[in-house]
């Protein structure tokens, strides 16, 4: 008889448990879930910048007038392009007539409101200009006053 060299039933299970156990322990170090929420949080950060960047370029270009959609009285929502407005609703229109300032409106990455992009913008009495992202994951603030 020839001596055959070979891996045993036992051996291959082994190595596919540990295989197993280290893929889990990666899995977990690397935590997808958190990835994406903070993914998603980058992106609330750069459209809440986008569109104070705007509202800023447009006061700039009329002399310090702010668009008339944004009121000191209440938060208001901001709406999906051609979507019906209600009471605490704005388009900001002035922001993408003729795509002069923004191309079209941010809309928050996980918010599914067909009417609504899922930003608020204020005003205090002074001027200043906040818009936030009240729909952020894991616990964050995402909010910019100018």
């Amino acid at each position: 008889m020839k001596n055959k060299k070979a891996f045993t039933l036992l051996e291959i299970l082994l190595v596919v448990a540990a295989i197993a156990i280290l893929a889990g322990i990666v899995i977990l170090a690397i935590n997808p879930t958190k990835q994406l929420g903070d993914t998603r949080n980058s992106q609330r950060r750069i459209d809440v910048n986008t569109i104070l960047n705007a509202v800023y370029q447009y006061a700039i270009d009329n002399n310090g007038t702010l668009p008339s959609d944004i009121t000191t009285t209440t938060l208001e929502v901001i709406c999906k392009t051609g979507a019906v407005t209600t009471s605490s609703c704005t388009w900001l229109a002035p922001l993408t007539t003729d795509e002069k300032y923004l191309v079209s409106m941010p809309i928050d990455p996980s918010y599914s409101d067909t009417n609504f992009t899922g930003y608020e913008i204020t005003k205090t009495a002074n001027g200043r200009v906040t818009v936030s992202a009240p729909h952020a994951e894991q616990g964050a603030t995402i909010s910019v006053t100018r």
